[in-house]
Order: structure tokens, then sequence, then C-alpha cells
């Protein structure tokens, strides 16, 4: 969200062209407009790209606004901007007229740098001069934001008139600063089936969907390439957050699904998912070929997952998906097994992301449960096959949205902290409460600990694909170099 200055050179007044507000949405195919900002970004090396797995990304924000500053009218647009928020900034702004930030959002996205002591400003000047935004820093940084506040402190004054009217509640009703949506979800889920917060260090949070997201706490500082982070209280109070990631799942389900010849022929009822019905129609091809795990029906039969670049641990958004063991059959069973494999090669990368960050860590994360919500968390199919790849137990919450529960912990937290004195009951110490008192119940997978072996074979298998595809792209590009 982009707030122009009015002809008062007032700040927060919408002003540009007729909605004199400026929304700006990028989507898998919008985004890639900010490759070259982002490219020249990782160029410079820069210290806080440390932070961000070592390459910056073209979901985070300096290269969209580098972006927009290179290619739209500075008369009209550019010199005109006096503030940029991401959406949970701008709702909480909405609610509140605070234009305070939350340092979810400016850590993981902006390249704020926080830690212990927060009594001094995060944004590193040498970043913004040497990528061309040094402007952003004038007013005291006042439009990406001069006031940083931890997730479920109490936001400005609370709910405004204007506010409070929409929303049928009392003026002044406390408001949460904000998290990130898929950190809302892992603040909801870190506590799932346990009241132990010295646990939250082990658990590795998947908020999966289109994409998926894997949210790792730690006590330490933890630098590892291709995963962001280390980012200090970014969801939790007093530790650190590395976060890896898939760019496409549940959507590269969902694509291969669609576009296999047999899909239409399925025999899917109103309420059952095209998912639900291959599950089954495994169960069955496993028994017909007389195998103890279904597992096992692709052992000649492996897909890279890659189709949309690889976020982590690789981070190199270039790479493309493979298949390796096709036929011309066309028929559901040939579904089946395509889809099964996807299953099976993204719960491999979710394994490649967690054996990264343990080795980097020198042994300091060990993650001994995997969290998971989501479309993906929905699958019984995934979440047993996550559970056989990663040899560790999965967990899912007994309540449906534990992106709403993490949003009703930060309220609650806002809540306790407004109602009582800040010295006698921090917003901290409210937070760690309302994980505890509000955190749901689980329901746990155990892995099938005999396909051990076979995992490895097929992580063996999926490497080699890696390695193939790295290969035939230099062989390409010294090529093209030649013409």
């Amino acid at each position: 969200m982009i707030f122009h200055l009015n002809s008062n050179n007032e700040n927060l007044k919408p002003s540009f062209e007729k909605k004199r507000i400026t929304i700006i949405k990028y989507t898998h195919n919008t985004i890639e407009q900010a490759k070259k900002e982002a490219d020249f970004i990782n160029t410079t090396n820069h210290r806080v790209l440390k932070y961000v797995g070592g390459k910056i990304s073209l979901e985070m924000e300096t290269p969209k606004i580098l972006w927009l500053k290179n290619n739209l009218p500075k008369n009209t647009f550019w010199q005109k901007v006096g503030r940029f928020f991401d959406l949970p900034d701008f709702l909480t702004w909405k609610a509140t007229n605070a234009v305070s930030r939350s340092l979810c959002t400016v850590v993981c996205k902006w390249t704020y740098c926080a830690d212990q002591a927060l009594g001094s400003s995060g944004w590193d000047r040498s970043y913004f001069e040497e990528i061309g935004l040094d402007d952003l820093s004038q007013n005291d940084w006042s439009e990406i934001g001069n006031e940083i506040f931890e997730p479920g402190r109490p936001c400005g004054g609370g709910l405004t008139e204007n506010a409070a009217r929409e929303m049928g509640l009392p003026v002044g009703t406390p408001v949460a600063t904000s998290l990130i949506d898929a950190h809302a979800g892992g603040l909801g889920m870190i506590g799932i089936g346990s009241k132990n917060p010295t646990e939250f260090r082990h658990r590795l949070v998947m908020i999966g969907g289109t994409s998926t997201c894997h949210m790792l706490l730690s006590d330490q500082e933890v630098f590892v390439d291709g995963v962001w982070g280390p980012y200090y209280g970014a969801m939790v109070p007093g530790l650190w957050l590395l976060e890896g990631g898939q760019s496409a799942t549940g959507k590269l389900i969902d694509h291969l699904i669609n576009t296999h010849p047999a899909a239409k022929h399925l025999n899917i009822t109103d309420d059952m998912r095209a998912e639900d019905y291959l599950n089954g129609l495994l169960v069955k091809m496993a028994a017909d070929r007389g195998l103890d795990a279904i597992d096992k029906l692709t052992e000649d039969f492996h897909v890279y997952p890659d189709f949309h670049g690889n976020r982590s641990p690789i981070a190199d958004p270039t790479l493309k998906g493979m298949m390796v063991g096709l036929t011309a059959i066309r028929d559901k069973e040939n579904l089946a097994l395509i889809y099964l494999a996807t299953i099976q090669a993204l719960c491999y990368g979710t394994r490649h992301i967690i054996g990264s960050m343990e080795k980097k860590s020198g042994g300091s994360l060990n993650v001994q449960e995997i969290l998971v919500c989501g479309g993906l968390g929905r699958n019984l199919m995934f979440l047993q096959c996550q559970a056989n790849v990663a040899a560790l137990p999965v967990r899912t919450s007994t309540e449906d949205d534990p992106v709403l529960i993490g949003s009703a912990m930060l309220a609650a937290a806002a809540w306790m902290s407004s109602k009582s004195s800040a010295e006698l009951h921090p917003w901290s110490s409210s937070l760690g409460d309302a994980i505890t008192a509000m955190a749901s119940e689980a329901r746990t997978i155990h892995p099938t600990l005999d396909l051990q072996e076979l995992s490895e074979l097929a992580i063996l298998s999926i490497e080699n694909e890696m390695a193939s595809e790295l290969n035939f792209d230099s062989i390409i590009d010294a090529f093209a170099t030649k013409k």
C-alpha cells in the first residue's frame, strides 16, 4: 500500500490519480518485473543480505520499491510518496490512525535488522544508499517506518471512532501490532499439544497453501544459506526465526492433476476433492500389486518439484521441474502415480530444508516434530508421507484455522497489556501467556520407520536429478555464450 502527500505536504491522505491510493499486488507472474532490481541488489553482497539467506528475493519489498522508482514517473509518483505500508501495517493504521510498523513485517520483508538491543534504528543507511533508495532515509525513515513495535503490543490508542463504528465495537478497543498472515499461523501452531515453551525451538511449523513456508525458532543467531532470517522477535518474543520455503506446493499439486488427460474422468462427488479420490486409488493400487506400503508404488518414478524455482535452500528462482520414469500411459492410475511422486518430492524438499538448517547450525538446531497447517494439513496422504520421509512425527491442530488463532493471541496480548501496567505485565509476557492458554490440542501422525531405506534411495535420486539440471543449464549457458 502506497500513500501520497496532499497539497499541504501532509502524509497519509491518499492522493494518487483518481483513487488517490496505490495498491501494489505482486503475484507469481507480475513479481518477475522486479527481477532486474533483485539481481542488481544481490550483486552488492551487502551485509544485510546475510539476514535473507544471502540473496534478496523478488518477494521482498526493496526490489519492488526499486522497480517502482525506476519505472514510474518521478514527478507524479515517486516525489509524492508519503508512506509505504505492508498490508498488516496498513490494516492497523486504518484501525487506529497509528503509523507504527510491525517488527515482523519490517524484518521479514524490508531488511530491517533487529536484535536484543532495539533502542536504535535497525535501518542500514549504507544498504539503501548502495541500491539507490537513500531518499527513503529522509525525515527519519518516515516513509517506511520509524516507530517499530513488537507483535502483540497495543497499537496507537485503539480503534478510532470511524473504525469502531464500522466494526460495531467500542472506541478505543485495543488493536494489536500485527503479524504477516503466515507468521500468525506459525504463532497459532507453535504451541499445539504442548504447554512447554522450551519445546518450541524443536518444532518446525509448515504453513502450506499455494506455496509453503517453513518456520523454525532458535535462541541463537544462526545463518543458513537459502533460508531467510534469522529474524529476532519476528514471531515469538525473545527468539530468532528462520524461514525456509517452497515456491509452489499446493499450486503444483493442482497443476499436475488438472493438466493430466485423466483428470476429467475421475469419479469425484460434490463433497470430495481430487486428492481424496487419488488417495483412495493409491491404496487400491498398492493392494492390487501386493505392496505393503503405498510409498513403494513410485520406486521407478520420480518428480523434481521446483517447477517455479527453488526458494530454500538453493535459492535459485530459475530452476525448473522434471519427471523421471515417464511412459506413454495416460490413465487414472498414471495420474495417481504422478500425484504421489509429487507429494513425495515436496516432502523430500522439506527434509532438505531441515537438513540444511541443522547442518549449518553446528548442532544448535534440532527438529524433533513437524507441525502442519493449511491445505496440505488436510491431506492425510501428504501428512503420512512427510512423517515417513523426515522420520519425524507430524502434528496438526484440532482447530480449523490456526492463522485466526494466532491473530486472536495477538489481540489477547494487546488487551492484557492495555489493562495493566507495562512494568507489571509487559506485552512479551502477555503474548507468552496467550500462546500457553490458547494453543489447541494436536493430532499426531507417526512415521513408518521401516521405510527409511526407501526414502534414502529416493533422496539420492532427487539429488542426482537436481545435479543433472544444474549441469544441463551450465551446458546451455556455455553454448549461448559461444553463439
